[in-house]
């Protein structure tokens, strides 16, 4: 591994001396920690900086390094989406944390699941295998495993993925953040913020 490639990534996807930047943002549901590549958005931290820093760190090759224009543009987005004025991210992802199944299942989300709009782990299953292959229940399960390790959040939307009664389930930022971000696209009632 430490040849500069990525195991486990279609393609063993070369790095060896790429750069990335990081920020942490200050937005309405807590600091967002944010890791840019050339290639676009790696990784959001829930929490801060911290968990999104330690992705670009796994990557072999990856080096921090100036990269103001793609750190501009994905603050100016968040900034427009916490504001209520962009309904879609379109910074380009970097999805080389991303892989088989589950980077299926989070492509579909990204896709085909909009602003506002909410989608079940089952039914999200469904929109992926187009058949029910493992069992609704286990299928399920692996879209919430897909969800839990989402290197992307809010960009990729997972906050929108409900349980099958439509209750809130699973967030990397806990509930009460999934509940505030679901409120701010209109798809739950926005109470006592």
């Amino acid at each position: 591994m430490g040849d500069g490639t990525l195991p486990g990534v279609e393609g063993e996807v070369r790095v060896e001396g790429e750069t990335y930047a990081a920020v942490e943002l200050v937005t309405p549901i807590g600091p967002l920690g944010v890791v840019v590549t050339p290639r676009g958005v790696l990784a959001v931290g829930l929490s801060g900086l911290g968990a999104a820093a330690e992705a670009a760190a796994g990557l072999p090759g990856l080096t921090a390094g100036p990269l103001p224009g793609a750190l501009e543009r994905v603050r100016a987005e968040f900034d427009a989406y916490f504001a209520g004025g962009l309904r879609r991210f379109t910074v380009p992802i970097d999805w080389r944390l991303s892989s088989g199944y589950a980077r299926q299942v989070r492509e579909a989300l990204y896709v085909g699941v909009g602003y506002g709009e909410t989608v079940s782990y089952g039914e999200l299953a469904r929109r992926v295998s187009g058949a029910d292959v493992e069992g609704e229940f286990g299928a399920a399960r692996a879209v919430g495993r897909a969800m839990a390790t989402n290197p992307v959040p809010v960009i990729v939307p997972c906050h929108r993925v409900l349980a099958a009664d439509g209750s809130l389930h699973g967030f990397g930022g806990g509930l009460e953040m999934k509940r505030r971000l679901l409120a701010l696209e209109g798809a739950v009632p926005d109470v006592l913020f």
